[in-house]
């Protein structure tokens, strides 16, 4: 099959290149490079010995994506481009909501203009609200409580009533929890601009000597140990998870949401210290105040994307933290 992958040269984007490429499928990615770089095309092409096209676009430019499908018969679509740190969209509202919803609704467009009908979208457990009972299940209340999960929510929307209204379209809303890792290989993995936002390679620059220790942001939680527990998923898996929903939506119009984690939370201090343990390194951290909005608490209910996608996580906490260092610190590295 022909697949157009957007943001295929970001974080899970590019893993799940690699994926697709594995399973015999011929990629075409298109990232506009806001958040990543070429060497996540590359590393792909490495780690796979395969080729795969690569279009440098804004999908906000409607001419430019017409372009690509023109001179590609595209056969279904996996939508990772969007603006995705969590904070920035609180500061910069605006920016969140003109570039993924506006870039959401161009590759409607086209993708409607040009008879593709077969969409797997990225969104996140960020469209749950906070007040939710856990293990979160599919079903659980919706509601986001800043403007990237507003935005992912509002994306869901778009997508849901354009399947209603196609009728034969196939839509399928992957809410996915806390990725963590890189590929095996240390080739790809996490790589991002400026101060990390997320723990794990927040951890790893600390244990490079980037940062001079890890704010664990409250340690009075009801959690064993007092502080956050979140459900974080390796990225392999991830990435393993978007082919299984595409298989499932070549076979089944209309559209479904599946959450893809490991149904186990981790807490803060419980990552830190495996990470020091199976790397072998100093993580330094100190106890901060608690974040306005952060839950004690958030993992999914991942039963229904094992039931009906035959999608289960298969790398533990070891191989994740053992993945992301060696990406970030790989073999005969100098240590910071």
């Amino acid at each position: 099959m022909k697949i157009l992958v957007t943001g295929g040269a970001g974080y899970i984007g590019s893993h799940t290149c690699v994926e697709l490429l594995k399973n015999g499928h011929d990629v075409t990615a298109a990232d506009n490079f806001a958040n990543s770089d070429m060497q996540a095309i590359d590393g792909v092409k490495k780690i796979t010995g395969k080729n795969l096209e690569f279009y440098e676009t804004d999908l906000r430019n409607e001419t430019e994506l017409n372009d690509i499908f023109v001179q590609n018969p595209f056969d279904c679509v996996i939508h990772f481009a969007g603006l995705k740190a969590v904070a920035e969209s609180v500061a910069k509202p605006m920016l969140y909501y003109e570039n993924n919803l506006v870039a959401t609704l161009n590759l409607c467009r086209a993708m409607k203009n040009y008879g593709v009908k077969r969409i797997i979208f990225s969104s996140s457990a960020t469209v749950y609200k906070g007040t939710n009972p856990m293990p979160l299940g599919e079903d659980a209340e919706l509601g986001a409580i800043n403007p990237y999960g507003w935005s992912k929510f509002m994306c869901e929307q778009i997508l849901r009533d354009t399947a209603a209204a196609e009728g034969d379209w196939s839509v399928v809303l992957l809410r996915y929890f806390n990725p963590v890792g890189a590929h095996e290989s240390g080739i790809i993995g996490e790589n991002p601009r400026g101060i990390p936002n997320n723990l794990m390679p927040f951890i790893a620059q600390t244990a490079g000597g980037i940062h001079a220790k890890v704010n664990v942001f409250g340690n009075d939680y009801a959690t064993p140990d007092g502080t956050g527990i979140r459900d974080y998923i390796h990225v392999e898996d991830l990435a393993k998870g978007h082919v299984n929903a595409m298989d499932f939506a070549f076979n089944n119009p209309g559209c479904e949401v599946f959450n893809l984690g490991t149904g186990r939370g981790v807490s803060v201090l419980e990552m830190i210290e495996t990470f020091k343990k199976v790397n072998k390194v100093n993580v330094p951290y100190e106890i901060a105040a608690r974040r306005p909005g952060d839950n004690a608490e958030v993992f999914a209910n991942p039963a229904k994307a094992a039931k009906i996608l035959g999608f289960k996580a298969e790398k533990n906490l070891e191989d994740m933290c053992r993945d992301a260092w060696k990406y970030f610190h790989p073999p005969g590295a100098e240590t910071v």
